[in-house]
């Protein structure tokens, strides 16, 4: 089985190949330009380097969210294109679980921390009992919620976590000031998404029934996007 992964759900864009368990290739770039610009010349550039033609694409799996709304368009978009075009399934891979199984090794409980700007993160707890053999126990579901909020569960559940994400470096003194268990902040090269991670999580989703068709498939946000609740407190100031 031949999976085709995108992850455009924050600033790097990045793509995988999955072949049988196996990567065969992985391409990540993190730099100031959309994702619009870089994401088709990368997936041509796999099928170019490897000589594998699209048609043996079996899945399409893609970060579903939450994250940047036009990056998760922009990735859902393509996902869907690709699958029509093949007419190949797609499966939505949540972003936090995708980015929680960089660590999925680790005996902690992995914190993935997306910054969701107006003084929140996207978050969700996650707990690896066999190092990614199988899909971790959530222990919290992902969620848009305040920083304080989240370090509150932490702190109730009293076990050791590794925060990931890019919401460490804007939240970190917060966290060292209000986390009472153990905890550790994980290495810059895990804390970002990766489509070779999402690609693996994605084949043990499809192994329980995760996959849609490219026409069903649509991004879970999570909550309203700027331009939504803009809109919506100027129709509550109308009425």
């Amino acid at each position: 089985m031949k999976i085709l992964a995108i992850d455009t759900s924050g600033q790097p864009c990045t793509v995988a190949i999955l072949e049988d368990e196996s990567l065969r290739a992985s391409y990540t770039i993190d730099i100031k330009r959309t994702h619009s610009e870089t994401l088709l010349p990368m997936i041509d550039s796999f099928f170019a380097n490897t000589g594998m033609m699209k048609s043996e694409i079996d899945l399409i799996a893609c970060a579903a969210g939450p994250g940047s709304f036009t990056g998760l368009r922009i990735g859902a978009s393509t996902a869907k294109g690709i699958g029509l075009a093949l007419e190949k399934p797609v499966i939505p891979v949540p972003t936090l679980l995708s980015l929680s199984y960089n660590a999925c090794v680790s005996q902690m409980d992995i914190v993935p921390m997306m910054d969701a700007r107006r003084g929140q993160v996207y978050t969700g707890i996650y707990r690896y009992k066999d190092g990614g053999v199988s899909l971790p126990e959530i222990v919290m579901e992902q969620c848009a919620i305040p920083v304080e909020e989240l370090i509150g569960v932490i702190n109730e559940n009293g076990r050791d976590v590794l925060f990931l994400g890019d919401a460490v470096p804007v939240f970190k003194e917060k966290i060292r000031l209000l986390t009472k268990t153990k905890y550790s902040f994980a290495p810059t090269f895990l804390s970002r998404q990766r489509a070779g991670a999402l690609a693996e999580v994605s084949l043990l989703l499809y192994k329980e029934g995760a996959a849609v068709s490219a026409d069903d498939f649509r991004p879970d946000y999570l909550r309203l996007s700027q331009a939504e609740r803009e809109r919506l407190e100027r129709e509550d100031k109308k009425g």
